[in-house]
């Protein structure tokens, strides 16, 4: 009988031996694995990170040139009514004394500033139209898009006035109608292009850059 009970008994120690000497999930090799699963997850995470902090989408070309357009023609088509009905007139009174429509011709800047340097603004209106263009190959921000747009768009009104207006090329002296009391005549080129500078400043300070991307000084 104990050499049957020792035949019986040996194989379930083998096969206990066995059991002892496999991996298993929880021991060494399969702590492994998970941390090999871990290492694996976590540059895949820092990939997601970054391409979420990174630019998406289209770039915002269309939208810029579109607002772009909007801002000129309303510029262009401002100017020739007033040109045509109201130049050499009296003013046309909308609230009383406080705002008016009265036509001005100025060789300045925006509000009448710098009329001695018409040359120079011109080549400064080209400048920030060839810097726009520049930027527009990184732009993927709808803001930064709406605000270069204004920009491009009011530029290109004053440029129009200094290319074509008299007394001649480079020299020609921009239309302005818009004249609040106590304040500088002004038209809707100049409007968009302060417009446009207000929302560069706002987003530059909120951390967007052009091309979608947010950062943090």
């Amino acid at each position: 009988m104990n050499e049957v009970e020792r035949a019986i008994e040996t194989p379930d120690e083998d096969e206990a031996a066995r059991d002892r000497s496999e991996p298993t999930a929880d021991g060494p090799e399969g702590a492994g694995h998970a941390d090999g699963a871990s290492n694996d997850a976590g540059p895949a995470e820092s990939a997601e990170d970054t391409a979420q902090t990174g630019p998406r989408g289209p770039r915002r070309i269309p939208m810029l040139l579109g607002v772009a357009a909007v801002a000129y023609v309303l510029d262009l088509v401002t100017k020739l009514i007033v040109v045509a009905y109201l130049e050499h007139r009296a003013p046309i009174e909308l609230i009383g004394e406080w705002l008016q429509f009265e036509v001005v011709r100025n060789r300045g800047a925006a509000f009448g500033i710098g009329e001695a340097l018409t040359i120079v603004l011109t080549a400064i209106a080209v400048v920030v139209i060839v810097v726009i263009a520049r930027l527009a190959r990184r732009l993927y921000s709808t803001p930064w898009a709406v605000a270069l747009g204004l920009l491009l768009g009011g530029a290109f009104g004053n440029l129009t006035d200094r290319l074509f207006r008299s007394p001649g090329v480079f020299q020609g002296a921009v239309v302005d109608f818009i004249a609040p009391r106590h304040f500088a005549v002004f038209n809707l080129a100049d409007s968009a292009i302060v417009c446009g500078g207000i929302l560069i400043v706002l987003l530059s300070f909120r951390g967007l850059d052009p091309d979608g991307t947010v950062h943090k000084d």
